[in-house]
């Protein structure tokens, strides 16, 4: 009987290794899950959207499969010790393929999907939501902020402000800019790196997006430091992902989400 137990406690702690997972269901007869992490004394929690194709692959422990990269994914233990519960949105099990979320980022049923997994959020932990994005996951977060009431805040790490035109797939000419940013009404952050060299997130246009802006609160930052990294320079291993100084952009993200400047 003993041995039971331990063995159930075990497969407890690691079913939830990197969080709850949570499954929702959501546009068309779809689902989309999220991994819940919650540290004691949560004083609200961050909505948290990757990057790239937004598909995680969240495994039954609610750890990413993919995008392990991704600034976001690897800073939620940052965001736990700054107090705050996150949840790792998933796309939903209609866009897993090589796209991903595609050009479904800047759609009304993905802010709708969104807002359910922020009512289901808001029903198991006390205090604000904000809804944080990374490169092409700040398209979906200016999305659902600009379309959903009693968000508490929106912040956009370097994003994504110019597309590929005459790109092979449409999809790929989306920036942040296809969202109605003026209709924004919660306080609004945008982070980026002065050495950011992906070509869609250049740091001298993120002030375009607070200059649209009509909202109560905005700050525009623009952080330098930590490592050159390797391959991609818009993957997450890059100054683009803020690599080698996670900790101080979560710092500041958690100031400003506190009511405090960055």
């Amino acid at each position: 009987m003993r041995f039971a137990c331990a063995w159930l406690l075990l497969a407890s702690a690691q079913a939830l290794a990197c969080g709850e997972l949570v499954t929702l269901q959501t546009h068309d007869g779809t689902t989309t899950r999220y991994a819940l992490s919650i540290p004691q004394n949560a004083q609200g929690t961050l909505l948290l959207l990757a990057g790239g194709g937004g598909h995680l692959d969240l495994d039954v422990r609610g750890c990413a499969q993919k995008l392990k990269g991704n600034s976001l994914a690897r800073s939620q233990a940052l965001f736990h010790r700054e107090g705050f519960a996150t949840a790792l949105v998933d796309a939903p099990s209609d866009h897993t393929g090589e796209d991903g979320l595609g050009g479904f980022r800047a759609r009304a049923a993905h802010a709708d999907d969104l807002g359910k997994v922020i009512a289901d959020v808001r029903a198991r932990v006390k205090g604000p939501v904000w809804i944080v994005g990374t490169s092409r996951g700040v398209i979906s977060a200016a999305n659902a902020a600009s379309r959903l009431e009693g968000l508490e805040g929106v912040v956009l790490t370097s994003p994504v402000t110019l597309g590929t035109a005459r790109g092979r797939k449409a999809w790929t000419a989306q920036t942040v800019f296809d969202n109605r940013i003026e209709d924004i009404r919660a306080p609004l952050l945008v982070v980026s790196h002065s050495a950011d060299g992906c070509f869609r997130s250049p740091p001298a246009r993120a002030q375009g997006i607070a200059d649209r802006y009509k909202g109560p609160r905005s700050q525009v930052v623009v952080v330098s430091g930590g490592a050159s990294g390797k391959g991609d320079a818009c993957e997450g291993r890059s100054p683009h992902g803020f690599n080698g100084i996670e900790s101080e952009v979560a710092t500041g993200i958690a100031r400003f989400v506190r009511g405090e400047k960055y």
